[in-house]
């Protein structure tokens, strides 16, 4: 004798997996800085200081004027840059979210 068995039925459920949103970087913390700058006149006020020892020994770097105007743009350039990649994530997680309210 057989016994009696139920067809086996097949539900099939069609939706998108989630899409992983990792956390975004800790923000940017610069540390402050300490622009001096040095024209002839105070560039020797500072070495006779130095002489008499008045002055601590420093170091400084010098950027000419086209280099300054290089590391502003440069900057620029990073700040837009990453004003994008905030939005295009931005946009991925919005639309994450709508699929996510549809779905309910």
């Amino acid at each position: 004798m057989v016994p009696e068995t139920k067809p086996v039925e097949i539900v099939t459920i069609a939706r998108t997996a989630p899409i992983y949103h990792p956390p975004l970087p800790e923000p940017i913390e610069s540390a402050s800085m300490d622009w001096r700058i040095l024209s002839p006149d105070i560039m020797q006020q500072y070495l006779n200081s130095l002489e008499t020892g008045d002055e601590p020994r420093v170091a400084y770097y010098g950027l000419t004027s086209q280099g300054y105007e290089n590391l502003s743009m440069t900057m620029g350039e990073i700040t837009r840059y990453l004003e994008q990649i905030l939005h295009i994530v931005g946009y991925y997680r919005e639309m994450d979210e709508e699929e996510e309210q549809t779905e309910k």
